[in-house]
């Protein structure tokens, strides 16, 4: 049976990973010409990064991942936090990240270091007027971190507008708020450029390119004092031998898959996809989208990734069935996926039923018309019976 991927937010198609670079087994940080040739080569990396994401090369610091990257940041919070004898300054969260912000941010708090949650409106998003009434609620805020675009969903924020706000708030307060931004569902996938948005630090992953696992980028505008030390790579920003092999492979994939050129292509050529995948399931009477008012062309949301539902259907049924018929989807983040909650949802105002009810189709740069067909011809078969 032919298999049709449309898990794309949780990795890539394997079949997109590039592995073509010479190995580079030397460690960079060995004095040797072995050595040399290694840190030469994750320098290179580093340079072509910043390059294609238009900021300092300085800025940049590889990673064993996404997750590995906003943990760093997080974790650099506590330390600040006992440098100073009477640290009070809080860290608010969007309702809509990732685990790894969602679970460290928990874990901060339970280390007595105050936390907010800035809630997300009913299709997902965090809008402007509710991050302005918390940053009011929380005059001490210090941090602030919201993802760019939401990986169960697809709900794409207004970062400019809301890194605004909180500079607009740092000028009241007079304390200064570090925003961070989770990219990983953005870049490659989305317009936008770091550049010229304010951010202080961002993440972004390699396996969702299409490349490497096991490595990613953390983008610092100022360094930070990270909590995990060890060797002093990365400028102490990371400490551990660095994934050589995998910052070439990072580069390489950021080069094909993140020029603007390249990028507004895609996004058209997964508009168009999803918009007849779309078209075809509001065939279906018991279908509906995540939020309920998502229509074709939704600006308000990725072309990449679409939460959709059947009534009377929990989602894990739906996606074992596919998986039957040669399909493969998921119920959320894989990172949750040992979990039956389902947060984003629940912070979007859906009840446990519709949460529960609730899959996510995500397609891919090799994703074409024949996998929209063969998905909605196995919907199709799977209503019949159930």
């Amino acid at each position: 049976m032919k298999r049709h991927y449309f898990d794309w937010a949780a990795t890539s198609d394997p079949g997109m990973a590039r592995g073509g670079e010479d190995s580079i087994f030397a460690n960079p940080s060995s004095l040797h010409e072995e050595g040399r040739y290694a840190k030469d080569a994750l320098e290179s990396a580093r340079i072509k990064c910043a390059a294609i994401l238009g900021v300092k090369t300085e800025t940049l610091y590889f990673t064993g991942g996404g997750t590995d990257a906003n943990a760093i940041m997080l974790h650099s919070l506590l330390l600040h936090a006992l440098s100073l004898k009477n640290y009070n300054g809080e860290i608010l969260y969007s309702a809509i990240e990732h685990p790894s912000i969602q679970e460290n941010c928990l874990l901060l708090n339970k280390l007595n270091i105050p936390t907010g949650i800035i809630g997300a409106e009913k299709d997902g998003r965090v809008s402007c007027e509710n991050f302005s009434t918390t940053l009011q609620k929380h005059p001490k805020a210090r941090f602030a971190a919201i993802m760019g675009v939401n990986n169960e969903t697809g709900a794409v924020m207004e970062l400019g507008k809301l890194v605004k706000l909180a500079r607009e708030r740092e000028k009241v307060t007079k304390l200064p708020i570090h925003f961070h931004a989770d990219m990983v569902q953005a870049i490659g996938k989305i317009p936008f450029s770091l550049s010229e948005v304010d951010l202080d630090s961002a993440s972004f992953s390699s396996h969702k390119l299409g490349g490497a696992f096991g490595v990613g980028l953390l983008y610092l505008k100022k360094p930070i004092n990270a909590l995990l030390q060890g060797g002093k790579q990365e400028k102490g920003i990371r400490a551990g031998t660095e994934n050589v092999n995998g910052a070439v492979n990072l580069a390489g994939v950021l080069e094909e898959r993140a020029k603007n050129e390249t990028v507004v292509s895609e996004y058209n050529k997964a508009k168009e996809r999803f918009s007849y995948l779309i078209k075809g399931l509001e065939k279906f009477e018991r279908y509906y989208p995540i939020p309920k008012d998502r229509v074709k062309d939704d600006k308000r949301f990725s072309p990449w990734i679409l939460q959709a539902a059947f009534k009377g259907i929990p989602g894990e049924v739906m996606l074992r069935a596919l998986d039957k018929h040669g399909i493969a989807v998921s119920t959320g983040s894989a990172c949750s996926s040992a979990s039956k909650e389902r947060k984003v949802l629940s912070a979007m105002g859906l009840n446990n039923t519709e949460q529960m009810e609730g899959f996510r189709i995500s397609q891919g740069w090799t994703t074409d018309m024949e996998d929209m067909d063969a998905l909605l011809n196995a919907i199709e078969k799977i209503l019949s019976l159930l």
